[in-house]
């Protein structure tokens, strides 16, 4: 199993909770199987048409997924996921 951190503005849909464990080999079959446990989840995270919004960014142990597989990248037991959202502002 590997553990999905959640970020604060978005555990109100995942009953409260910091992580979740999910299975997956994949990134984007973890990722899967959160919106699966938790559909409320899957507007903020997912376009329309399934694809990651572009302000979410996915690490895989502190490293940013774009820069592995993508979503393809390969999980083994006990991988840590944060999900980011990217913040914007400043002058």
């Amino acid at each position: 199993m590997s553990k999905i951190h959640i970020p604060t503005p978005l555990r109100q849909y995942v009953g409260k909770q910091a992580s979740v464990e999910v299975q997956g080999a994949t990134v984007g079959e973890a990722m899967s199987a959160l919106v699966a446990q938790h559909p409320d989840l899957r507007k903020h995270l997912y376009t329309e048409d399934g694809k990651l919004r572009a302000f979410v960014n996915l690490y895989l142990n502190d490293e940013d997924i774009r820069y592995l597989h993508k979503e393809a990248t390969a999980l083994k037991e006990g991988d840590n996921i944060s999900i980011v959202p990217s913040i914007a502002g400043g002058r």
